[in-house]
Parts: C-alpha cells; sequence; structure tokens
C-alpha cells in the first residue's frame, strides 16, 4: 500500500459496506423487539457469530449457537470435520452479532448453502440490549 493508503496493485469493486448492503436486502430480518419474543421458542435457534472474545466480554443470548463468522460454513456442512449437529434441525435460525453487518453476510452464506429459514437480527447485540434482551 502506499503512503496515501490507496492500494496501487488492486482494484476492489466492492466495498465490505457494499457486502453487507447486499446481504441486507436478501435475508429476511427481524427486529429485536421480535426477537426477544422467540428467544425462549423450540421453534428457533440463535446464531451468534461474533468472534469468542466478543462473546467472552458480553456475553452472548441464552441458548445461542456460538459460530464465529469466520466458522459458520464450516459448522453448517454436515461434511465437516467440525460441523455443529445444532445446524442439523428443522428450525428458524436466528443470526446475530454486533451490529447486523457480519450476521447478515453469514445468513446469506447460510442460504446459498441451503440452511432455511434464516433470519438476520436487526441492529445486532447493541439492538438487543436496548430493546431489554439479555446476554448471558
Amino acid at each position: 500500500m502506499s503512503q496515501t493508503g490507496k492500494n496501487m496493485g488492486q482494484t476492489i469493486n466492492k466495498t465490505t459496506k457494499d457486502l453487507v448492503k447486499i446481504a441486507i436486502s436478501n435475508v429476511p430480518a427481524i427486529s429485536a423487539e421480535d426477537a426477544i419474543k422467540l428467544v425462549k421458542s423450540s421453534d428457533h435457534v440463535f446464531v451468534d457469530v461474533r468472534d469468542g472474545t466478543e462473546q467472552a466480554k458480553t456475553g452472548i443470548i441464552s441458548g445461542a449457537i456460538a459460530s464465529s463468522r469466520g466458522m459458520v460454513e464450516f459448522h453448517i456442512d454436515p461434511n465437516s470435520p467440525v460441523h455443529k449437529p445444532a445446524f442439523n434441525q428443522d428450525k428458524t435460525y436466528v443470526f446475530y452479532c454486533a451490529s447486523g453487518g457480519r450476521s447478515a453476510m453469514a445468513a446469506m452464506a447460510a442460504l446459498d448453502m441451503g440452511l432455511s429459514p434464516v433470519i438476520n437480527l436487526t441492529g445486532g447485540v447493541g439492538a438487543w440490549e436496548k430493546a431489554g434482551g439479555i446476554l448471558t
């Protein structure tokens, strides 16, 4: 990278902001207020895609699967050595992160893999706590 911060060897066609916008437009969403009502539902599984450091610092939604953004696809894939059986249920998966961007991208990848139904928690943990949701 040059001193101006421009990468002279590559042409980046989409920014992370673009990718998040695409994901948000392609994944069904749920508000924190509505998601709070589902936390004890046996038909829903919450998926925390934040990294372990973030989860340890703030806690997670009770009963959520911890599956960092970098591992989601591997945890979903039943042929992966690190597959998480919690992803092999006939339930609705509610993905969340700190603010909703990473979880939208993870949810879009999950949909692309065939996991369904999948929902993104709009506003992530920030919105969850603001709406009165508890992290454990």
